[in-house]
């Protein structure tokens, strides 16, 4: 859910939410239940490669993990999903949709509730479904100054989602998939660009391509800065291989 260069650990983390279970009790399938499997023993290893504005790439791999049900919450029990750089999500599922509720980080020593569902998909799976969550600039830095990443400081903004596409065909170095969904995200950023500019709304592009039987097989996160102030990118998250 929707999902790890400098700055990119907390995109996957929103990432990271990016995932689906069975509905408790009567053992129905929930809507999309086969496009991003939760129950336990899943491993998903994926290469994230950020080309940035100033001509860098970087690399690297992060793997996430489907551990089942768990019982930590307060609130209940709900499927937990770990990844490598030490994030924990919880997640839960209805008619509604497939929704996370809460969070942990390295630094954190309880689970974080969220304070409304965060879809990850929403029913009905269809084109044109939409739904909204919020969001930060995960790529976005400051060319000068401290902190560098404009996260810090900035408050987050709205991301609108919506299905744009279904029974799509998509090849990964995991291999070629066909079936699949398709989610894209739109936000804008209003920051002060340069003195010449001024305040604009920078686009925070993200897609998402969900797969039957693997999950997210797929994401890209554009953030263009088109600022001598301000350094953007694009970061990719391909699936390499999965269990």
């Amino acid at each position: 859910m929707r999902a790890p260069a400098p700055s990119s650990n907390a995109l996957h983390a929103a990432l990271a939410a990016a995932a689906l279970a069975l509905l408790a009790g009567c053992g129905a399938r929930s809507p999309g239940a086969d496009l991003f499997p939760l129950e336990s023993g899943h491993r998903w290893t994926y290469e994230v490669r950020t080309d940035w504005e100033d001509q860098r790439v970087e690399r690297e791999t992060r793997v996430f993990e489907s551990l089942g049900r768990d019982d930590t919450l307060a609130s209940g029990q709900a499927w937990l999903r770990r990844s490598d750089a030490g994030m924990d999500y919880w997640l839960r599922t209805d008619e509604s949709g497939i929704y996370r509720v809460a969070s942990r980080s390295l630094v954190q020593a309880e689970p974080q509730d969220d304070d409304t569902r965060r879809y990850v998909l929403k029913a009905p799976l269809a084109v044109g479904t939409q739904w909204a969550a919020s969001t930060v600039a995960y790529l976005l830095q400051r060319r000068q100054g401290f902190p560098a990443e404009v996260r810090h400081g900035v408050a987050p903004v709205l991301m609108n989602y919506a299905i744009e596409a279904t029974g799509q065909a998509v090849d990964t170095r995991a291999g070629h998939f066909e079936g699949c969904l398709r989610v894209g995200g739109k936000a804008a950023l209003k920051l002060f660009a340069d003195p010449v500019s001024g305040w604009k709304d920078l686009p925070l592009l993200t897609t998402e391509w969900y797969c039957p039987a693997v999950g997210l097989v797929k994401l890209q996160r554009e953030e263009s800065a088109g600022s001598p102030m301000l350094l953007g990118g694009t970061l990719t998250m391909e699936l390499l291989s999965w269990q």
